[in-house]
């Protein structure tokens, strides 16, 4: 009992320092274990860790393209003036980045729905500073549903 426990110790240290020196080889090892079923033999608290982080980099990401996307709709719905294919192409972009993402994890939709007003509020701000319109010309809440948003055949203005 005593030889498995200082083995599993030993072990553990292993896993920590290869997982602090070499990312990489780290998840390929724990990917090797899951694979042949040595479950005991992972590194389950940065196997725990690494997978949270995945989660709130999805979710993160997902923030993240709302937002470039609200504002390009922003700057393309109140500065017509400006329009340029490089907007456009932003917004194309964008949404079929999320539509991508929602297909593949379609729980990711919901995040979008919970987020949509918060990343809206971020792309007013980049909007105003980005065109340098007052930020009091775009309005407090968004002017688009979340279906409007990700609608590839949806332009503002």
């Amino acid at each position: 009992m005593e030889k498995t426990v200082a083995r599993a110790r030993a072990t553990s240290a292993e896993q920590q320092s290869l997982y602090e020196q070499d990312f990489n080889l780290w998840l390929e090892q724990q990917a090797g274990l899951l694979r042949e079923g040595r479950f005991h033999q992972l590194d389950l608290a940065n196997l725990v860790e690494e997978i949270e982080a995945m989660a709130r980099r999805d979710r993160k990401a997902i923030k993240s393209n709302l937002v470039v996307l609200l504002t390009h709709l922003l700057k393309h719905q109140f500065q017509p003036e400006q329009r340029s294919t490089g907007w456009q192409g932003s917004i194309v972009e964008h949404r079929q980045r999320l539509r991508d993402d929602f297909e593949e994890s379609p729980s990711l939709r919901a995040h979008a729905a919970k987020v949509h007003a918060r990343a809206y509020a971020d792309a007013r701000e980049r909007a105003a500073a980005q065109t340098g319109l007052p930020l009091r010309s775009f309005p407090r809440s968004t002017p688009y549903t979340l279906e409007q948003t990700l609608d590839p055949k949806f332009l503002p203005g």
